[in-house]
């Protein structure tokens, strides 16, 4: 077998799943090899993903043939790669125990705080100038190469990669739909009998990141939407989880009963796709995220910074055990689509997958230039984004909204305009139940408690 031969750029990725889920996948693409360059300001980090990398590689059912370094800085990494994976933390989880808990004394609770809300913003003032330098770092050493971002908040991001360098190649990878696309396979089990995977199926998705939404699903001749109305009348009061028993919420902060998805279609008549934690935050706070006794009743749960670095925590213990050889290294397909996108550009296969880029006409009724996420076709050098249907009028204004938000909060940021930020951060719709001047003391004192 011919092998194709790429170097690609791994930034961050030091203590999550991500990277280790991506060597898993890549181990697998038996027609490519290569190097991987890893990259990470926690160096220690950077040189377990090496040993972890290696060690898939040496497996016997490893099919492709990487190299794993680790670079001492940033342009090392991106000397000459044809692609980048970036995938950081920006700060740290104390910087984001601000976030998600100083918001509580007034009433916001946040069940993710990483995209939008007052927790969202605060992390785009911290990632923002990191993505200004990465920017110009791969306009430097390597212009050509296709980024692919995983960083929250993944809108923002994105389009300060574009900003900044206007000819980049960058996109934005989530993995919420596929989730949704889940939910729609159950759906056609449950109502038709037919059994199928989420690739089996073809889904038309349009929005912003986090809050991306599904007006047509189709499994062969079947339509998948038409059964909705009578899943939901089935299982609306007791919710229903793609992964496992409905009430699984109640032991994983991860899950969800999808009640809120469900809530949403009733009234807009298209699928929200994503999980119902990151959804509730984009719609104001009085409407599933009120109080505590509001949450449990739409059957999801909010993650709390002590959970995430208590995680976090288990994740580098994993890891350690792995490049010490004190606990395997599993290869499985990790059912992540990164290695799949990249050899869509590489020509190898053709692929169609949800990504976020900016609007140049493929999400209608949406600002020329924002970052919104839409299907694209991946196929020889090329991602091309797919026109996607007409929202309906009033989740289009949802996601409007949100989309103004951010592209206001970019502006702010880009110009160090607090002005801006802050007309940003009181329009959140997790804020509509303050005065302007409880948003205002608000911020405040999320920006004393963050100023390093």
């Amino acid at each position: 077998m011919i092998r194709r031969n790429v170097k690609i750029a791994y930034i961050g990725g030091g203590s999550k799943a991500w990277a280790r889920s991506f060597m898993q996948d890549l181990a697998l693409a038996g027609d490519l090899a290569g190097e991987v360059a890893l990259y990470d300001i926690d160096v220690p980090a950077a040189e377990r993903n090496q040993i972890i990398g290696t060690k898939i590689q040496q497996k016997q059912e490893a099919l492709s043939d990487f190299q794993y370094t680790v670079s001492g800085s940033l342009e090392e990494a991106l000397e000459g790669a044809d692609f980048v994976i970036i995938s950081i933390l920006p700060g740290t989880f104390e910087d984001m125990r601000v976030d998600v808990h100083v918001p509580e004394a007034y009433g916001i609770l946040q069940s993710v705080g990483d995209t939008v809300g007052p927790g969202g913003v605060f992390r785009a003032l911290r990632t923002v100038p990191v993505y200004e330098e990465f920017a110009e770092a791969i306009r430097k050493c390597c212009p050509e190469a296709w980024v692919l971002n995983l960083t929250n908040p993944m809108s923002i991001c994105v389009k300060t990669l574009y900003r900044c360098f206007p000819q980049i190649k960058a996109f934005g990878c989530c993995h919420e739909v596929f989730h949704t696309q889940d939910f729609l396979c159950c759906v056609l089990r449950e109502m038709t009998g037919e059994k199928a995977t989420r690739q089996d199926i073809y889904t038309d998705a349009s929005g912003v990141n986090h809050f991306t939404w599904i007006t047509e699903a189709r499994y062969q001749n079947i339509d998948i939407m038409e059964l909705l109305p009578e899943f939901l009348d089935r299982y609306f009061d007791t919710g229903y989880y793609e992964n496992g028993p409905a009430d699984q919420w109640t032991r994983d902060t991860f899950a969800y009963g999808n009640r809120v998805k469900m809530d949403l279609y009733k009234k807009y008549g298209a699928l929200a796709a994503a999980g119902d934690r990151h959804l509730v935050e984009f719609v104001d706070n009085s409407w599933y995220l009120k109080d505590r006794e509001t949450v449990k009743k739409w059957h999801f749960g909010l993650t709390t910074v002590d959970w995430r670095i208590a995680n976090q925590q288990r994740l580098i213990r994993e890891s350690a055990e792995m490049a010490q050889g004190r606990m395997d290294v599993p290869l499985a397909p990790s059912g992540e689509a990164l290695v799949t996108m990249l050899r869509g550009i590489l020509g190898l296969e053709t692929v169609i997958t949800n990504v976020n880029l900016p609007n140049r006409g493929q999400m209608p009724g949406m600002p020329e230039g924002s970052i919104v996420e839409t299907n694209c076709i991946f196929t020889n050098g090329f991602v091309d984004p797919i026109v996607s249907r007409p929202l309906p009028k009033g989740a289009l204004a949802l996601v409007r909204r949100n989309c103004d938000n951010i592209d206001l909060l970019s502006e702010g940021i880009a110009e160090r305009d607090e002005d801006k930020i802050f007309a940003s951060f009181v329009n959140q719709p997790l804020c509509a139940g303050l005065g302007m001047d409880q948003a205002r003391e608000l911020y405040d004192r999320m920006r004393e408690k963050s100023r390093e």
